[in-house]
């Protein structure tokens, strides 16, 4: 079918629908970020790779900063810019440890306790009111998780916790994002995050560098496109469907994590990951399903991610 009868079908769909279709592929090209980070990982230090996926980050973003210089780079806040960028630090570094050293979909499925993380801090530092039903929501939650983690046991992995605290991490990104997003124009926001986050791994990076094959610099190139195309996606899918339709879609993550890991590392989950991201998925619907009913920002759309 040519291009233009696809378009055209397309623009006859529902909104929640057209969305749906675009947010399905955004999270595909989001595993396969953390797909293409994983095989990376298997010879590369995770510095070196998040140096060079800031490297394709900075050098993207880079035009608009410069079209808007030195105003892009203005801030009322610095010190909850360079908190921001230390809260990402870690949520980056170790999130992409964990899907170094863990089964994809076991990682996939922690990173959903991050909507948690939000609830937590977002009552410490916005004061935001939480029912006893959201916190009921957050205890399970984390249930889940103990789940999958297994401490005690044989199977217990200490890059779990890496997983859980990259959640940590990047829910307290969002919580800062909702603060800054105050006084701070997102461009501002974006501008001190891809600018710091690149200097501050330029160090590490440098420090734990190994020349990577022509192989892993295509795949290296494909982590900064995909990632890219991904949250574009995102961006997209929230401007024509529901924030909490949108939001809910997000967990397919899991199942296209599930996919990649066995077609890739032949790995599949076992059953503590299976009953563990139940309950962390069943958890965070419910989480969406209130965050929606009281008109707060939801964790997943863009705007709770400072993205626009």
């Amino acid at each position: 079918m040519q291009p233009r009868i696809l378009l055209r079908n397309f623009q006859t769909l529902p909104d929640n629908v057209k969305g749906a279709i675009i947010i399905l592929i955004g999270t595909m090209f989001l595993v396969a970020m953390t797909t293409i980070v994983k095989m990376l990982g298997e010879r590369l230090h995770v510095f070196q790779i998040l140096f060079l996926r800031q490297v394709f980050l900075t050098a993207v973003f880079a035009p608009v900063v410069i079209r808007n210089f030195p105003g892009a780079l203005k801030t009322e806040r610095p010190g909850l810019q360079i908190l921001r960028i230390a809260s990402a630090l870690v949520g980056m570094t170790c999130g992409f440890t964990a899907v170094i050293h863990i089964p994809l979909a076991d990682a996939t499925a922690i990173s959903f306790v991050k909507a948690f993380f939000v609830t937590i801090f977002a009552i410490a530092i916005l004061s935001e009111p939480v029912g006893v039903r959201r916190w009921a929501a957050v205890a399970i939650g984390f249930f889940g998780v103990i789940i999958m983690l297994q401490p005690g046991t044989e199977g217990f992995s200490v890059y779990g916790l890496f997983a859980l605290a990259g959640a940590a991490g990047a829910g307290m990104v969002m919580v800062l994002i909702r603060l800054l997003t105050r006084t701070e124009r997102t461009i501002t926001i974006m501008a001190w995050q891809a600018i710091g986050v690149g200097v501050v791994m330029a160090v590490p990076g440098i420090f734990f560098w190994q020349w990577p094959t022509l192989f892993e610099w295509i795949l290296i190139v494909v982590l900064g496109v995909v990632g890219y195309v991904g949250q574009l996606c995102n961006i997209v899918g929230y401007r024509y469907g529901e924030a909490s339709v949108m939001a809910a879609l997000d967990y397919f993550r899991l199942i296209y994590a599930v996919i990649f890991g066995y077609l890739i590392f032949s790995q599949l989950p076992g059953v503590n990951t299976w009953v563990g991201s139940a309950v962390i998925v069943a958890a965070s619907l419910y989480t969406i399903h209130r965050e929606s009913r009281q008109k707060q920002v939801l964790v997943r759309t863009p705007e709770g991610r400072g993205l626009s």
